[in-house]
């Protein structure tokens, strides 16, 4: 019984060590964000409204690139939407983690790339620990990103261009970092390679936010698992029918 309670003890320091991480680099994706949305056009309330309303890095990241290049609302907004229709696989993923009724409201508000990942790593512990890290990560990283959002406001003057501080690899290094450990299976090895040649197939001839969605046919590529027992239950089936040998 100790030696179970020392092991959830430590994953419970590890899931909190590894949340907090995962959050500051989401931060320094809001400070990217942040910095950017006024050279974009967008007021100090909207770019705090949209990290709380939207909280999507990549959609916002996104609607900032098309207004900062000349585009309309209508086609930033159309582009983030498309973007942000990964999610409702991540959602069907993590649905039994969230928990009923109305917690599945702020729930699905909290649910990004990162979750997913982190989430999805920890389904083969103890009970329970899917669903409290996903908790976990989801309030701090949505607090450190209004923190990074907030920052970037005020040091968007002074840092005319964020990504040449390289703001903008934190997001898809600290994603990368997580799926590492997942990659020991052979199967997830087999859909990550497939969803990455289909993505980047797809990427020079596919408007952005779409390569990724194709990247979902990797999926194909899962081995089917056999069933447990089922050649010893063919074969109890047979011994029973001809027992002694004999039918």
């Amino acid at each position: 019984m100790r030696s179970v309670q020392r092991t959830g003890s430590g994953q419970s320091r590890a899931d909190v060590r590894d949340a907090v991480t995962v959050s500051v680099a989401v931060g320094l994706v809001g400070v990217s964000f942040g910095a950017l949305a006024p050279a974009a056009g967008l007021s100090p309330v909207t770019t705090m409204a949209m990290s709380m309303l939207v909280f999507a890095g990549g959609a916002q990241l996104l609607v900032t690139g098309v207004l900062a290049a000349g585009g309309g609302i209508w086609a930033a907004v159309v582009a983030g939407l498309v973007l942000n229709l990964r999610h409702l696989p991540f959602g069907l993923a993590l649905a039994r983690h969230i928990g009923g009724g109305w917690s599945r409201i702020p729930g699905a508000h909290v649910i990004t790339d990162e979750s997913t990942a982190f989430v999805l790593a920890r389904t083969d512990g103890e009970p329970g620990r899917a669903r409290r890290a996903f908790w976990l990560l989801g309030l701090i990283k949505y607090g450190c990103w209004q923190l990074g959002t907030a920052g970037g406001l005020l040091l968007g003057a002074s840092v005319p261009d964020p990504s040449a501080l390289g703001l903008d690899a934190a997001f898809p290094a600290a994603l990368l970092a997580m799926l590492v450990p997942m990659l020991r299976r052979a199967d997830a090895r087999r859909v990550g390679g497939a969803a990455a040649a289909v993505s980047l197939t797809c990427a020079p001839f596919l408007p952005a936010g779409l390569p990724v969605l194709a990247g979902l046919l990797g999926v194909g590529a899962a081995a089917r698992r056999a069933r447990p027992g089922g050649v010893q239950a063919r074969a109890g089936t047979s011994d029973a029918r001809c027992p002694g040998g004999r039918a």
